[in-house]
């Protein structure tokens, strides 16, 4: 077989997004949030005679020595990555360097990277074999797609950790499963990993857990399941096992994931993750509004109260992050007033609230293009020009609403969640529930040197480089020291994003006010429409 020099290039996110948390990042002396941990899996599958190198271009630069050492480049990511990923494949065919382009983004608009020379579309697991083949046989141009929802994730092998400098990133993240079972219509994870959720075997989980351990790791690390409790049978199987091999290590890792709210529902799960360390979990929450929950298919959100939901996951001393939506069809003008409402009633400090936006490969987005209100642009706009955050670039449709008056619906709930005296006034409520007792309260855990230094520094940047935060960080901090000193640690946390999003809410404002503007003035054009099938 023939030897083979590999450089997996990870495509740059565009800069003005809500998850880059630069300033957090910067906090605590990391590069960027997270790792590309599909890629590292990748390396993984090669063979174990082609040497692989890892280009992240969101802590590193690519450099023409890189480009000098590689037979074959290796790339792809999300949406928010396009345009970069595309200037690497450029600049790859510009040294005569082949390139094979994966990935969610290219699977689901497969068109907008016709220019590689390879397409790797689904999931690796079902189709890298057939490429690495293909390459060996001599082929240089190829398209490959696995069979939809097949993958075996049990086949899936330990990622290349190896490759990471731990210290460029906030969180490392690992897998447990794939899919989820809810049918949300604006969601492309169902039709990219299916609705039947597939988990890995206890043993193969905690074997990547060893492995990072090994190689020296300590501290957050982030399950990436699009639904942790997708298949509560299985992960109830594995996070005694997991809390099993916390405690036998002193706890080592603080976990963060993803799951649905119904999470809520299950006191004996919810204290199951509590055993095993979570920290943290972001849930979808999307609308208060019963009606817009049932028309995009969300309706498990509807059976419960939200806000005494949230509540409960505190109660087992997890926060929650929580995602919020602006223009679905069928919100009111109270939108902003009942979304604000809902995020000061629940206390969810860090409400990541988006415009809709129709992903390509969504049921959103057929149904958009059938009524003839999608734009023509949806998906790509300029291959040239980065697409912006959901927070500024979304509404690519026809709107129900004036898109005036969504924008400024929009505004409103970021100006009211985010000023300096609500947020504190959230983190705060948090504190006061957080029910600390259990694993994931220690203070003296694996990474406490590593708080001890973030505590520092966050004192630093609320209390001398930016004075505007000084008095409601100490009355927040004060106040959980004498109330429930072991909730400390997370609350030091929400306050550490808050040093990213404070600013961050600002230049969202300044971007809508720009786009009200435009369209007051008669700037802004509608842009030309899918034709309704």
């Amino acid at each position: 077989m023939p030897r083979c020099n590999v450089l997996l290039v990870y495509p740059r996110f565009n800069a003005g997004s809500f998850w880059n948390y630069s300033k957090t990042c910067e906090l605590v002396g990391a590069k960027y949030p997270a790792p590309p941990l599909g890629l590292i899996t990748v390396a993984a599958m090669l063979p174990e005679d082609w040497d692989v190198r890892l280009v992240d271009r969101n802590t590193g630069s690519l450099e023409d020595e890189d480009l000098a050492w590689a037979d074959l480049i290796m790339t792809g990511g999300m949406l928010p990555q396009q345009s970069d990923c595309l200037a690497v494949i450029r600049q790859a065919q510009a040294r005569g360097i082949p390139c094979a382009v994966g990935g969610p983004d290219a699977t689901s608009s497969p068109e907008v990277y016709e220019i590689a020379d390879f397409l790797v579309l689904g999931e690796a697991e079902g189709i890298l074999e057939t490429f690495i083949a293909a390459w060996n046989s001599g082929d240089r141009k190829g398209r490959f797609t696995a069979e939809k929802f097949k993958a075996d994730v049990q086949s899936s092998p330990i990622p290349r950790f190896d490759l990471l400098n731990f210290k460029d990133y906030v969180q490392i993240g690992v897998q447990y499963s794939r899919g989820c079972p809810f049918t949300c219509e604006f969601c492309d994870i169902i039709e990219l990993y299916g609705r039947v959720p597939r988990t890995k075997t206890n043993e193969q989980m905690l074997a990547e857990l060893d492995r990072l351990y090994e190689l020296g790791y300590r501290g957050h690390v982030d399950f990436v399941d699009d639904n942790l409790i997708g298949n509560k049978r299985a992960v109830k199987g594995f996070l005694p096992e997991l809390a099993k091999w916390q405690k036998g290590r002193s706890y080592p890792f603080e976990m963060s994931t993803e799951a649905s709210l119904n999470l809520a529902d299950d006191e004996a799960l919810l204290k199951m993750m509590q055993q095993a360390g979570y920290f943290s979990v972001f849930i979808g929450i999307e609308s208060p509004d019963p009606e817009v929950l049932v028309a995009t298919r969300k309706k498990q959100n509807t059976r419960r109260d939200i806000a005494k939901s949230v509540h409960k996951i505190y109660d087992a001393g997890i926060f929650v992050l929580a995602g919020f939506i602006v223009g679905f069809d069928e919100e009111s003008d109270k939108v902003a007033d009942e979304i604000s409402a809902l995020i000061e009633e629940a206390a969810i400090p860090v409400a990541m609230t988006g415009l809709l936006y129709a992903l390509p490969n969504t049921q959103l987005t057929r149904r958009l293009a059938k009524e003839g209100r999608l734009h023509a642009d949806f998906a790509t706009d300029d291959p040239d020009t980065e697409h912006g955050d959901q927070c500024t670039a979304g509404l690519n449709f026809t709107t129900v609403r004036p898109r005036e008056q969504i924008l400024d619906d929009f505004k409103k709930v970021i100006d009211q969640v985010y000023s300096p005296e609500a947020y504190f006034g959230r983190v705060q409520k948090v504190a006061s529930m957080l029910d600390m007792s259990g694993a994931n309260g220690s203070i003296l855990g694996a990474g406490f040197f590593h708080d001890i230094k973030l505590f520092g520094r966050l004192i630093l940047a609320m209390t001398f480089t930016d004075t505007t935060y000084r008095w409601p960080f100490w009355k927040t901090l004060l106040k959980t020291a004498f109330t429930n000193f072991r909730a400390i640690k997370p609350v030091m946390m929400m306050l550490a994003i808050y040093v990213h999003l404070g600013p961050f809410s600002r230049f969202v404002v300044g971007q809508i006010d720009d786009q009200i503007a435009d369209i007051k003035k008669g700037h802004w054009e509608q842009p030309a429409l899918v034709a309704a099938a």
